[in-house]
């Protein structure tokens, strides 16, 4: 504890006799704050600058440990925003004053502060001169808008300890609220989270991002919930064996997972059974089976073992490969999908996998061990790049980001998938564009992303804002798989040729085994149609699929006739695609009979 009455420091070093410089901002901060308790009639304060011993381990330790339960127990706490001039609370983002924190004050950017701003109960916002712009119950809409924190955890942090865990958010979602914060030592991103999680463990600094897999182990033994394992769900980026995440940043877009209650779960697992079914009669037994053991404990059970984390879920198997197959988690995506874990199992261990395949069998529950030990050897690679020809246009790089890039090399991770953005802008034409440089699959990838002129100036100003866009939307984006898509002429059958047919030449094979869904099998590959009873799509309709129905907003020849584009020019008519034997195809197409015929032929033409 600080006393409110703060007399100058002094220390002697070599005999000479020196006082702190009072011009700093640290230690003017500190005086400050003490003066404004002093005036809302506290006689303590405790400031983590200079009321910790870092130089004590174990107080060190024990502060950091407790550092949660401290705020929590505060009668208020005071939060400094010293890059604020303004006398109000910054209620949009301002690219341009803060541009290093993605447009609002750095103070929500830093790891610490997050609990800093979740744990107190009362909470007040100063600009740098130190005038009160708000309180945080004032404040917590906008508060919700900057990070995400939901409304009611704002408004009572002891949410997050709650024992209802339809109350509580999930281990993904509180994760997704540190994805973009830094701290200067790597291992202060897990340490940070202590509080949230009201777990308690050693400090190690030194570990690295051992401290990050660490808390997971940690937040595991004390709860048993299945989201922990839901990062990026996508399976777009991230470090590919550890069944671990390996930073916080990996939950980025985990904010709206949503829980599967044991009781929906398995009707969440339907699409499975439909897939595998194929018209054929439903084992009732292993219905019967699955559903009892999803009532049962062993999915809530959870065991760190020294062969791995033991669980028991649901998998979907590979009919090809009995060492690759799908772990279904009780939680499902931003669209309702359920989230599943390509995983590979060599031996007893189960690692995950870059195979994103189409798995086919019934669900049944399997006992695993997943891996989450640390890949050793050599752990990157090094891409070199030249953009010296950007300036001929009078383009210059204005950053990259999530990480800086020195020079023309950018370092890679041999054990997963990494992505960097960089961002190229001529500020006399008004334009720029973004270039991806990723690793996806054991694949070098690229791509460039191009930004008209902003109609609001304040955005143009920040690079990162852009950046930090282009990355989200490369991070939500589904992965690829290494699939053709074209367009396939499927019609209805006149049923003299039976329910079912397919050519010998493209190995394709259409079965309608149930109203509202059928499978199409190319070469082994499987692709699934939705059935759209009553509707019909033109070529060049373009809109949303919402629940197996095609909502039309437009079309693409339609628009282009409005313009005044002439459709009779060979540059904008339809070209028709070929399709051989080593190609893969697939589409989505609205029907309405249950008989259908597949017809093509090896470079046939398809509309």
């Amino acid at each position: 504890m600080t006393r409110v009455q703060v007399m100058p420091y002094f220390r002697t070093v070599g005999g000479l006799r020196l006082i702190m410089v009072r011009g700093r901002d640290g230690y003017q901060k500190i005086i400050s704050s003490c003066e404004q308790a002093e005036k809302d009639g506290y006689s303590w304060l405790w400031i983590d600058t200079c009321c910790i011993d870092k130089r004590s381990s174990a107080e060190l330790s024990e502060a950091i440990n407790s550092m949660y339960r401290w705020y929590h127990n505060a009668q208020k706490c005071y939060v400094y925003l010293g890059d604020v001039d303004e006398s109000t609370f910054p209620t949009e983002q301002q690219f341009s004053k803060f541009d290093r924190s993605n447009g609002w004050p750095e103070w929500f950017s830093r790891g610490w502060t997050l609990q800093e701003l979740i744990a107190p109960k009362e909470v007040e916002f100063f600009n740098k001169n130190w005038v009160s712009i708000g309180t945080k119950q004032d404040l917590t809409s906008t508060l919700e808008d900057i990070t995400r924190i939901p409304y009611e955890v704002l408004r009572d942090g002891q949410v997050l300890s709650s024992t209802n865990s339809w109350k509580r958010p999930s281990v993904a979602h509180i994760m997704s609220w540190a994805a973009d914060r830094t701290t200067t030592r790597v291992e202060d991103r897990a340490y940070s989270l202590l509080g949230l999680f009201d777990v308690n463990m050693p400090l190690l600094y030194g570990e690295g991002s051992k401290a990050f897999q660490r808390l997971q182990l940690e937040i595991i033994r004390v709860l048993s919930d299945h989201s922990i394992l839901a990062w990026n769900p996508k399976g777009r980026l991230g470090y590919i064996g550890n069944i671990l995440a390996d930073d916080p940043s990996c939950f980025r877009g985990c904010h709206d997972t949503e829980e599967v209650y044991r009781y929906d779960f398995l009707d969440s697992l339907g699409v499975y059974m439909r897939q595998d079914i194929l018209g054929r009669t439903i084992d009732r037994v292993k219905l019967m089976l699955l559903r009892r053991r999803m009532r049962s404990l062993q999915l809530s059970r959870w065991d760190v073992t020294n062969l791995g984390i033991q669980m028991t879920l649901p998998v979907l198997p590979n009919r090809k490969d009995p060492r690759r197959f799908a772990a279904v988690l009780p939680y499902r995506d931003r669209y309702g999908n359920p989230i599943t874990l390509d995983l590979e199992s060599p031996g007893n261990r189960a690692f995950k996998s870059t195979f994103h395949g189409r798995y086919n069998g019934f669900p049944e529950f399997r006992s695993l061990y997943l891996d989450f030990s640390r890949h050793t050897g050599r752990s990157h690679f090094d891409l070199r790049f030249d953009d010296s020809r950007t300036s001929w246009y009078g383009f210059t790089r204005c950053g990259t980001f999530p990480r800086e890039v020195a020079g023309d090399t950018v370092r890679f991770s041999s054990h997963g998938n990494t992505l960097i953005v960089l961002v190229y802008a001529n500020n006399d034409t008004g334009s720029r564009f973004a270039v991806e440089l990723g690793y996806y699959l054991h694949k070098v990838r690229a791509g460039i992303y191009c930004d008209e002129y902003p109609s609001n100036p304040e955005a143009w100003s920040s690079w990162t804002g852009f950046a930090k866009q282009v990355y989200d939307t490369l991070w939500n984006a589904p992965g690829h798989g290494g699939y053709t898509n074209v367009m396939i002429d499927v019609e209805q059958c006149a049923g003299c040729c039976g329910p079912h047919e397919y050519a010998s030449s493209l190995g394709a094979e259409l079965w309608p085994p149930c109203t509202g869904w059928h499978e199409l099998e190319l070469n082994g590959i499987s692709a699934g149609l939705d059935e759209c009873s009553g509707q019909e799509v033109a070529l060049g309709d373009y809109g949303d699929s919402l629940d197996g129905n095609f909502k039309r907003c437009g079309n693409i020849f339609e628009d282009m006739r409005e313009l005044g584009v002439d459709l009779t020019d060979s540059a904008y008519r339809p070209v028709v695609s070929r399709v051989s034997s080593r190609e893969v195809a697939k589409t989505w197409h609205c029907i309405n009979q249950r008989a259908f015929r597949f017809r093509t032929a090896k470079n046939s033409s398809c509309s």
